[in-house]
């Protein structure tokens, strides 16, 4: 597929599409960055159960009751409350066919003092395969463009090498810990 077609950008809808060579076919698959909906329930549940071994084994387990479809539906509403109040704008990625592979999410947005953090996971079979740079390197732009931010920030565990890599491919820098950072987490930021 060719990458030019793969690119595109719609003003009201925030989508992004994006071509990603895959190993190890070398086929290029395109890839969708766009916002969350309150339809993605079904999908949404299926991404986060088919993954949540192998997220919890880099970031902090979410509650059972998560782990449904009334509970995703929840939590869904919540963030997009949060996207309606400001304080959060929650994307996901899907495949050429529309499955969720990734998500990424600008939170604890404060335009006061023009900083969010990001967070970001993609599904443990698209590990390794650039999506993780890809959702990054968005949430940067819409920090920029829409949120008109000036600094970024992202905790990471410390056994989490690939996150630390991704942060660091995307310019973010290891900075010192303050008050805020976990015990068992190292703290990055990026200015803007």
């Amino acid at each position: 597929m060719d990458p030019r077609a793969c690119k595109r950008h719609h003003q009201r809808s925030i989508t992004r599409t994006y071509a990603v060579p895959t190993p190890p076919s070398h086929v290029e698959t395109c890839f969708k960055i766009r916002e969350l909906r309150e339809t993605d329930n079904e999908a949404l549940l299926a991404f986060e159960t088919g993954n949540r071994f192998w997220f919890e084994s880099h970031i902090e387990a979410r509650p059972s009751s998560f782990y449904s479809l009334q509970g995703v539906a929840d939590h869904i509403q919540s963030y997009l409350q949060d996207f309606a109040a400001g304080t959060w704008h929650p994307f996901i990625i899907e495949d050429a066919h529309g499955k969720i592979v990734g998500r990424a999410n600008l939170k604890s947005i404060n335009t006061t003092l023009n900083t969010a953090e990001v967070g970001y996971r993609v599904a443990e079979d698209m590990a390794g395969q650039g999506l993780a740079t890809m959702a990054l390197r968005h949430l940067i732009e819409q920090a920029r463009e829409r949120w008109g931010l000036g600094q970024l920030v992202a905790y990471v565990y410390e056994d989490n090498a690939g996150s630390a890599k991704v942060l660091a491919r995307c310019g973010f820098l290891l900075a010192l810990p303050d008050t805020s950072t976990p015990e068992n987490e190292r703290r990055f930021t990026y200015s803007i």
